[in-house]
């Protein structure tokens, strides 16, 4: 049997959770999420939630680990929620937040203005002698991710001088330069 798969999800106080035929709604403080699940059984009971596969297929197998991980990330997004912090590093590389708007100024002739899904909160954190960091919250795990991933792709870090977007506590590896 999946080890993360069998392993129970406790529901903290403040939390409910609907199970319909196959769509699992979680609602907390800070929000509400939905998500479609195929080939596992979820049961309730007193206050901790789980998960079982419908048979020992491949897919079901598959499936099992899968979203027993996606529920807990459901759970404690609602509960407690997810955030990501970017670093910006580089000479004149800035954050500035209007609104759900992200200015970002990374080194091109042009700034780039990307706007932020509804879910998230952003946050850019400027401070003397520090590099620039934008902070995301959401209580959607993936959404947080996909929109810090798309934000470092804008100037992924280089290995010389690692220079770029990158997270916070991400190790670069840095390569030497040429060899005089």
């Amino acid at each position: 049997m999946s080890r993360i798969g069998k392993s129970p999800i406790i529901i903290p106080e403040g939390v409910s959770v609907e199970i319909s035929e196959n769509i699992i709604t979680v609602k907390g403080k800070l929000g509400e999420i939905s998500q479609e699940y195929s080939n596992v059984e979820i049961s309730e009971t007193e206050g901790i939630l789980s998960v079982s596969r419908k048979s020992e297929s491949k897919a079901d197998k598959s499936k099992h680990g899968l979203f027993r991980a996606l529920i807990n990330n459901m759970v404690v997004g609602v509960s407690t929620g997810w955030t990501k912090e970017l670093e910006l590093v580089g000479v004149g590389y800035r954050a500035s937040v209007q609104g759900q708007k992200l200015d970002l100024a990374l080194g091109f002739s042009h700034g780039i203005v990307m706007q932020i899904a509804n879910e998230v909160k952003v946050e850019a954190i400027t401070e003397k002698g520090s590099n620039p960091i934008i902070k995301l919250t959401s209580h959607d795990k993936q959404l947080v991710g996909q929109v810090a991933a798309k934000i470092r792709s804008f100037r992924k870090p280089e290995p010389y001088k690692g220079k770029g977007i990158r997270f916070v506590g991400e190790q670069i590896r840095r390569k030497a330069g040429k060899q005089a």
